[in-house]
């Protein structure tokens, strides 16, 4: 019920959001489609903790500021690196630990990964991901377990 309550909400909001009127009619018929969508919703079954991750919210701003911030520090160092010559890439494969507990936890570390450039994350099998980065300092910094620890601390 809750996750009900919580998608009607934010669907009212985006509706009010998108339209940009609020007269009677169109109040009306934005109710109308909210209440066919959760209809929808509930006969596909597709409402609940999975599809609808509530306990993200609260720490999901402050991880997108962080990731912002490794995605321009990242950009940085991959045009130094293009600037400085092929001698300076070092193209590396290898396999990182994620440590989340659920599957969007590991789903979210490895979309980051993939983000931040210099790193893709190839394969992610049970709890490893496997990244191809073009610098190895870039598969150290993953090491480190900053990135982790950031996604499994927004998990939590």
């Amino acid at each position: 019920m809750r996750h009900t309550i919580y998608l009607s909400l934010f669907l009212a909001a985006f509706w009010l959001l998108i339209s940009g009127h609020y007269t009677p009619l169109l109040l009306s018929l934005g109710l109308v489609s909210i209440v066919f969508v959760l209809y929808i919703a509930h006969r596909m079954d597709v409402v609940d903790n999975e599809s609808q991750p509530i306990y993200l919210t609260i720490n999901l701003p402050g991880f997108y500021l962080w990731l912002t911030k490794e995605i321009i520090l990242a950009n940085i160092l991959v045009v130094k690196h293009i600037w400085l010559g092929n001698k300076t890439i070092s193209p590396t494969m290898t396999t990182i630990k994620a440590n989340q507990k659920t599957d969007m936890g590991k789903v979210i570390y490895a979309n980051s990964i993939t983000m931040t450039p210099g790193t893709v994350s190839v394969a992610l099998e049970g709890d490893q991901i496997i990244v191809h980065a073009l610098m190895r300092e870039s598969i150290s910094d993953l090491q480190t377990g900053e990135m982790d620890r950031r996604v499994t601390k927004l998990e939590n």
